[in-house]
């Protein structure tokens, strides 16, 4: 594998503009969004029960870690020795539906008003991956994690390289425009719906799977 690092783009626009329109676009959201919000969180305690989020550690930039929000998309049930069950047999149909349209996402918003996240930019994976990344691929933690980070070009595949690579292009494109092409991408997916989030078959990360797709 090639392993020259990326340049990372710095500019006014990746530097000021961008953490300035992630506080503005988040905080109009949660305000719009406050109502669906509140019917989640009801649905989620008819559905799950407490807590209606959970929280999970995230490497974010540069690897620090932080807590993320989401929904709650799975019961917390457990077998007879008090160990959770797989989580194919948590996830409810609720929690199918939330995860397909990317609703269980929206409490992320909180992180991005915060300044942990940004609305584009890579996905913050598990924090045991660090480990795993060559230094080429670690440079994704050279820019804030984000909602999503959408490929532009129809995928064939998508293995591990595809993602990171997707995310190096962006670590070294980032720009006005290129946000605002996979925002539109992003929320088209949501309308559309994710039939490969409600049934994700690709294994974790090993640092040795990197052609490893969903089946």
């Amino acid at each position: 594998m090639n392993e020259n690092l990326p340049k990372v783009r710095r500019t006014f626009y990746s530097v000021v503009v961008k953490r300035a329109l992630d506080i503005l676009l988040s905080g109009i959201a949660l305000v719009m969004l406050s109502p669906l919000l509140l019917i989640i969180c009801v649905l989620e305690l008819i559905f799950h029960g407490w807590p209606v989020v959970f929280v999970q550690k995230r490497p974010g930039l540069n690897g620090e870690i932080f807590h993320m929000y989401k929904f709650r998309s799975m019961t917390n049930e457990t077998d007879e020795n008090g160990n959770l069950l797989p989580g194919s047999q948590r996830v409810t149909k609720f929690g199918k539906f939330i995860r397909r349209f990317s609703i269980d996402e929206l409490p992320e918003l909180f992180c991005i008003l915060s300044g942990k996240m940004s609305i584009i930019g890579p996905r913050a994976l598990m924090p045991e991956y660090l480990e795993l990344y060559s230094p080429r691929h670690m440079m994704r933690h050279a820019v804030k994690p984000g909602l999503a980070c959408v490929p532009l070009k129809p995928m064939k595949t998508w293995t591990w390289n595809d993602q990171f690579e997707n995310d190096l292009y962006y670590v070294e494109h980032v720009s006005f425009k290129l946000d605002v092409q996979m925002v539109a991408a992003m929320v088209k997916e949501a309308v559309k719906g994710s039939e490969y989030r409600t049934g994700d078959t690709r294994g974790k990360f090993t640092g040795e799977n990197l052609n490893q797709s969903a089946s």
